[in-house]
This record gives structure tokens, sequence and C-alpha cells, in this order.
């Protein structure tokens, strides 16, 4: 796909998205080459806050589940940046000699998010009959975290959580979603999800025993258009002003 293509599909998505690039004048933004981010939507708030001020480009942003951007490189879609919400699919893009060698910028905890005033207050409830459940779908990231722990939970209170489970959503921004709109009375997401809802849903711990390792991965796209941006980019991920943006916004350092 050229470039010109590929570009114009994920401006699409971002502005679908409701996101932009920085906040330069209209000659400022010109100046600079444009930066093309594809980014897990968990990471929505944090990139959207942080990228306008990212110096040696305009960022343009394309939000969506993991495995869906990782899809679009695969069919030919050319972003300069791609950030996941796991390892592996960076790490097969890797292999497939699609992008270059990943890192590791971020991690997050898994919880279950429930409305503020739900009396739903551990994980156990999710396996009694009544209240309904929502997940991610099995191939997006925040889907794969949550089948781990619910095979951790054992077969039988596993299979009641599943029992309950009303849809499975493309992306984590599906579940909070439908819990923001009083679709389903539980779900599971990440820690900084239900700290960008403002307080309209809360966030109800696991169990040690249960928490999933959750790692987010970055890589710079082989054949970039701005390869020089956007290795600063990945940079400013780990060590810059979106590292900052990340604390902020309740993500974990790299697992160590």
């Amino acid at each position: 796909m050229s470039r010109g293509v590929s570009v114009g599909v994920l401006l699409t998505a971002a502005l679908v998205a409701g996101c932009g690039g920085n906040g330069a004048s209209s000659g400022e933004a010109a100046a600079k080459p444009a930066l093309i981010v594809s980014a897990a939507a968990s990471l929505t708030e944090a990139l959207t806050s942080c990228s306008s001020q990212f110096d040696q480009a305009t960022v343009r942003l394309s939000f969506a589940g993991s495995d869906e951007l990782a899809a679009q490189i695969r069919q030919g879609v050319e972003p300069d940046v791609y950030a996941a919400a796991n390892t592996k699919l960076p790490e097969a893009l890797n292999q497939e000699r699609l992008v270059l060698e990943p890192r590791v910028f971020a991690s997050n905890d898994l919880v279950v998010a429930v409305p503020a005033d739900s009396e739903i207050r551990s994980v156990d409830q999710l396996t009694r009959p009544g209240p309904t459940v929502v997940l991610g779908s099995e191939s997006v990231p925040i889907g794969s975290y949550t089948r781990e722990v619910l095979a951790r939970l054992g077969d039988r209170q596993g299979a009641a959580v599943l029992a309950n489970v009303r849809s499975n959503e493309s992306d984590v921004k599906g579940v909070v979603g439908k819990l923001t709109q009083g679709a389903a009375d539980a779900g599971f997401v990440y820690a900084s999800d239900v700290d960008a809802t403002g307080g309209r849903l809360r966030a109800v711990r696991l169990p040690e025993r249960l928490q999933p390792t959750v790692a987010y991965g970055v890589a710079v796209v082989d054949g970039a258009p701005q390869p020089d941006a956007a290795r600063a980019y990945v940079e400013d991920l780990i060590s810059g002003r979106c590292a900052r943006a990340l604390e902020q916004a309740k993500f974990g350092p790299p697992p160590g």
C-alpha cells in the first residue's frame, strides 16, 4: 500500500477516535514532518496528552485494538511507530520483518471495573448467577490477559464467570463503554482505564495470584517514512514526556 493511502487510513481512524496532532499553528505544523503512531486503545489518554509536545514531528495518533493495528501493518499500512498492549504482537511483527526490534515501555494492572456505586467487591462475586460481565475478545490483549485470570481461577469458577458474559469487545475502550453506559455490571480492564473515567467506574483489585504480567511493547515500523523521529518518539515513551504522562495515567514502569 502506498504511503499516501496508508496515511489516509490512519488519519481517518485518528479522526474517528477524536485524536489529532499537536497544538502548533498551521505554519509550524507544516514545517514539521508528520509522524504516524498506531497505538493500543488503552494508551489513548496518555499519548493524546503528551504527543502534542513532541518536538521533532507533528504526531498523528491512530488508536484501536492492538491486534487490529497489527493486522493493518500486515496488510500494508505504514505507520512510523506501533505501540501494543502486549509484547507478543510486536515480537511477531519483528519476526515477520515488519517492525524493528521491539522495546518494552510500560506495564499495567488488570482489574475488574464496576460502576462507582456497585456492590461488587471481589472477582468471586462474578462467579455467581446474576451479574452481567463484558470482556475483551480473545484476539485482543485485554481479552487474552482476562482469560489468563479465568484460567487461574480454575475450571469451575472460570466457566461460571464466562456464563455471565454478555459481550466480547474489540478493544478495552469497548469494555469501558459498556460499563459507563450501564450495559453491564462488571468488566475486566486495565487500572489506567478506570482512572481515565474520572470516578464513573471503580476498580476491584485482583488477588496477586490471579494478576497477569501486563507489558506494553513498542517498535519502529520497518521502512518508516520518518525513522529518526520514530526512534525519538520511542525514546520519549521510555524516558521522556510520554513516559511521565504514562505514569500520571496510572501505568507502571516496564516489568523488571
